[in-house]
């Protein structure tokens, strides 16, 4: 069964509340949602797998640590999703970013997937998909879905904040993965907002309504 990580570092915290802040504009907004990604990036690598190297220090020769070569993938549920992807990919630069486009169908609600693009070597990877927001958990679900039936094995879920409603709906559907969550907020109101949330997530990001 897949695990759900709340991350509750001081810095993450501090930097959602200005996130969730109506009065904070769209520069710092897209500033912040970087930033806690990469520190969210930070904690969800935390067992990537390490082999030992000789080194050669300015003093002697050492064995260090260095990244046994795990192939990893971001995947960014379009559009809100690219706001998360460079915060991430500061601190693992030679990850591969594939991409998932997804709408809403006016008349059954459900989403469906409009574009794909993911690295060919799928099978082998990693995958780290990301969106700010789970709410419905409709889209995340349907994203994982994606990865599934073409061959995608090992994946993760992060997002910045969730509704427990969605949280469940990906865990009923893909127990096998795990969700990394920067806050798990109160509920989801009639119109599938999450409250207290932070609004539409790629309106503030890109400054459209």
């Amino acid at each position: 069964m897949g695990k759900v990580y709340v991350f509750d570092h001081p810095l993450i915290q501090h930097k959602l509340t200005y996130i969730r802040d109506t009065s904070t504009g769209t520069k710092e907004f897209r500033e912040l949602v970087d930033e806690v990604a990469s520190l969210m990036a930070f904690e969800i690598t935390r067992d990537l797998p390490l082999m030992e190297v000789d080194v050669e220090t300015p003093v002697c020769t050492a064995k260090s640590k260095v990244l046994s070569g795990k192939k990893l993938g971001i995947i960014p549920i379009l559009r809100a999703g690219l706001g998360m992807v460079d915060g991430i990919l500061k601190l693992i630069p030679a990850a591969k970013v594939g991409h998932i486009g997804l709408y809403r169908d006016p008349v059954t609600l459900q989403p469906v997937e409009y574009y794909v693009k993911l690295p060919s070597d799928i099978e082998e990877r990693d995958f780290i998909v990301v969106d700010p927001m789970l709410a419905t958990g409709g889209s995340a679900v349907e994203a994982i879905n994606s990865l599934k039936k073409r061959g995608g094995k090992n994946i993760k879920f992060m997002c910045l904040i969730a509704a427990p409603e969605g949280v469940e709906v990906v865990k009923e559907a893909h127990p096998d993965v795990d969700i990394y969550i920067a806050a798990l907020d109160e509920k989801l109101n009639d119109h599938g907002y999450i409250v207290p949330g932070l609004g539409d997530a790629g309106d503030r990001l890109y400054g459209t309504k």
